[in-house]
């Protein structure tokens, strides 16, 4: 039921362009909705990323303020996550660049 609804949705797209003479080819409106979703995917990769960044830093300085209701594992487990995301993304980056890298040195 899904594909039929993905296919009378692009359809719907196609004529809405038509309509508003701004119509494109199928094939790059495909690539630019997979475009769109990577993007999408990894914003939110990095949004989550910032998040645990900013809790910690509220974290270690609610515990260096003295507030009781934060312990020191706390503080040590949320450095972690946050330490251990940042180094995904950072290695997600490193291999996106390799890839692009080797792309580009592809004979055309």
């Amino acid at each position: 039921m899904q594909v039929k609804a993905h296919d009378l949705y692009s359809e719907m797209q196609a004529m809405m362009r038509q309509a508003q003479g701004t119509e494109m080819r199928p094939d790059a409106v495909a690539t630019n909705n997979a475009g769109d979703k990577f993007g999408g995917l990894l914003k939110n990769a990095i949004d989550g990323v910032n998040d645990l960044q900013s809790q910690t830093g509220q974290l270690r300085t609610a515990f260096e303020m003295g507030d009781r209701s934060v312990s020191l594992g706390d503080v040590m487990i949320a450095s972690q996550k946050s330490s251990v995301a940042f180094q995904a993304t950072v290695q997600v980056r490193n291999k996106l660049v390799e890839a692009y890298k080797e792309i580009m040195n592809m004979p055309v």
